[in-house]
This record gives C-alpha cells, structure tokens and sequence, in this order.
C-alpha cells in the first residue's frame, strides 16, 4: 500500500458523500488513515447515540424538528474547517464549500441494501423500504434547509460506481486524484 503525505505548509480537505451503503465510512476511513488526517464523520447514527434514541427515532424526529441536522452539519462544518482532514457525509460536498477535492460514492439501490443486510443483517426488503425511507426523507430536508437538491452532484471532481471497485480500490483511485491535482503526494 502506498503512502502518501500532504505537501509541506499546505492543507487539504477532501468531501466524500454519497446516500447510506455506498461506502462512505469505509472509503472515508480507509482514506483519512492513507493521508494520517482525521476523518470527521458525524452522522444521525452518532447523533442517536449521543441522545440515547434508535437511528429510525432521530429520522422520524428530524421529520419536524430541525434541529437534528443543523447540529450535524454545522459540527461537522466546522471541525473540518480547522484541520487537514476528510469529510465524510451525507452533505459533505454541498456543505465544505472549501474543499480540495470533492467526491460522490454512487451505488444502485439493490447493492445498497445489499450491503446494509450484510451489515446490519435483517430482512433484505424491510432493509429495502426503510432505506428508500430515508432517502426520500433526507431529500427533502436538505431542499428544505439548505436548498440543496441531492439528486445532483454533478459538479464532483470525481463520481465513482463503487458497485465496480472494493472499498481499497476507491480509496486509490482518490488518491492518485489526489496526487495529480497536486493536493498529495507519494512518499
């Protein structure tokens, strides 16, 4: 596995986002751990836990409270603001406007509950409906809070199928991304 550093006296912060079984977490931990920069990935399921609720409590909250995401993102916001770091979320790349690089994990709904049943087990089509759920649901706060329209994420520096590569795979691919930008280099 190569190594990789970031340039003397520079910074950089790189966005990773993509709906729930895309691989996020993975490709955001495997990718902060390659650069030795923090990942800062705060979601609903941490928020949850902090509040002691289950994950479908928080959604269902969040319906009409919207507190819950404010306080997700604007954390997330601003931790990734003070450091070198990696920003894995469900709005990472419409909210860290200052981000070097900018990636979208993109995966059909089939490989994604996959891979949540794989997960989390259960029952593949409550998995299925629960996650369409979620997906309606986030989409429309984000439209309601913030304007911003998830189904579009075109303006990415890169946009993977992460259904065609394993989770080290993508992280290389971000990684020479990375280095022919001149964000990092190879050690």
């Amino acid at each position: 596995m190569a190594e990789y550093k970031i340039p003397e006296g520079k910074e950089l912060r790189i966005a990773i986002s993509g709906k729930s079984g895309c691989g996020n977490t993975t490709v955001s931990t495997l990718l902060s751990q390659r650069l030795g920069v923090n990942l800062i990935n705060f979601t609903f399921r941490q928020l949850a836990q902090e509040k002691g609720l289950t994950l479908a409590q928080v959604i269902e909250n969040a319906k009409t409270d919207d507190s819950y995401d404010i306080e997700v993102d604007t954390r997330q916001v601003e931790l990734a603001k003070k450091e070198s770091c990696v920003l894995g979320s469900r709005l990472a790349i419409w909210m860290l406007k200052e981000a070097d690089l900018k990636v979208y994990l993109y995966a059909s709904d089939e490989t994604r509950a996959l891979r949540i049943l794989n997960r989390e087990g259960g029952d593949l089509q409550q998995i299925k409906d629960f996650t369409s759920m979620r997906d309606r649901e986030d989409s429309k706060r984000y439209k309601k809070l913030y304007d911003i329209d998830n189904s579009i994420y075109d303006f990415c520096d890169l946009i993977i199928d992460t259904a065609d590569y394993n989770p080290e795979q993508i992280t290389d691919i971000i990684l020479e991304e990375a280095v022919k930008r001149g964000l990092t280099e190879k050690c």
